[in-house]
């Protein structure tokens, strides 16, 4: 093990900035922006692990959004922290009379027969521009995307990390419950 010395920064004066932050806009490459599982390990949890835990698993680490897998480690959804909020865990436990001990990750996530994608495809021919104004349309913080050819989840956009690597706001308005309602029934 090597032994490391703190040195003074006293006559240091300068920041270091990455060149890149410089030259990003709405206009630049989607992919600049997305969180690709092939170089970024994505943000997994068993669909067994109590709802509690999570919450709280998910809180400690300032995480928005996780894939869930199952024991045999397939993709079958995802969770927010939106999902695991202390109101909608109450109103489910009061909703189905279970315990709160007995409320998992999988009783509250969305499943990924209800969830939409990009295609990779389609991402690498787009700006961020073109996935914000989705993010927005859609009124979603996240936005998964899907290889094709491979069958697989492929990556993540977060409108959070679009909007500090832009150094801008990012307002993604979440659907009222009336708008979802009324779009269920449509």
């Amino acid at each position: 093990m090597t032994k490391l010395n703190l040195h003074s920064v006293s006559s240091v004066d300068e920041l270091m900035y990455p060149n890149q932050s410089n030259e990003l806009s709405l206009e630049s490459s989607a992919l600049k922006f997305f969180t690709d599982f092939q170089n970024n390990e994505p943000l997994v949890i068993d669909a067994s692990v109590s709802a509690v835990d999570a919450r709280q698993m998910m809180m400690a680490t300032h995480v928005r959004l996780k894939l869930v897998v199952n024991r045999a480690n397939n993709f079958v959804g995802v969770i927010t922290a939106h999902d695991l909020s202390e109101q909608n865990i109450l109103r489910y436990t009061l909703a189905d009379k279970s315990h709160l001990d007995d409320l998992a990750v999988a009783d509250l996530m969305t499943r990924k027969r209800d969830l939409m994608a990009l295609d990779l495809n389609e991402v690498e021919t787009s700006s961020i521009g073109d996935v914000v104004n989705l993010l927005k349309d859609n009124s979603q913080q996240h936005c998964l995307v899907v290889d094709d050819k491979t069958h697989q989840i492929r990556g993540i956009f977060s409108a959070s990390d679009i909007s500090r690597k832009l150094h801008l706001p990012i307002n993604i308005q979440e659907q009222s419950s009336f708008y979802r309602v009324f779009a269920a029934v449509s």
